[in-house]
């Protein structure tokens, strides 16, 4: 079902869609606050079907996962690898390699980053005298 040609009433529709209350919905749309007319448009046929329609429409786009782009694009490798042509075979790595960061099994070099700090660590025994500081345990890194 496509948009209603009223489009107060296409309005109505998506504002419960999206999961206002009827009198929300009913405002949102341009119309004066009234509960009661609210709820006799939104028991009208037509604005329950397009509703519907629009959470269908909603419900399919999330089905798309992790899941089903990494199964897609094992798929896309797998064809590619059976080609057995160069082109073909870059193709296939590079939908692994999609496949592998978007399950979080590769990660960027520029993810990672350590600065080395230059700090020193003395292991003291509790039967060793403590060493006295020297000026070098005070010096950091500008």
């Amino acid at each position: 079902m496509g948009a209603l040609s009223n489009s107060r009433h296409e309005r109505f529709a998506q504002a419960l869609a999206k999961g206002l209350s009827q009198s929300e919905a009913y405002e949102e749309a341009g119309y004066k606050p009234s509960r009661s007319a609210a709820a006799r448009l939104a028991a009208d046929v037509n604005i329950c079907e397009r509703v519907s329609a629009i959470q269908n429409r909603a419900a399919e786009r999330t089905e798309i996962s992790v899941a089903s782009i990494t199964e897609r694009l094992l798929a896309i490798a797998a064809k590619a690898e059976k080609s057995g042509d160069a082109p073909m075979l870059q193709a296939a790595r590079a939908s692994l390699m999609d496949a592998a960061k978007l399950n979080g099994l590769v990660i960027e070099k520029g993810d990672h980053q350590h600065k080395h700090t230059g700090l020193s660590v003395t292991y003291v025994t509790s039967d060793d005298p403590l060493p006295s500081p020297s000026p070098e345990d005070y010096e950091t890194e500008g």
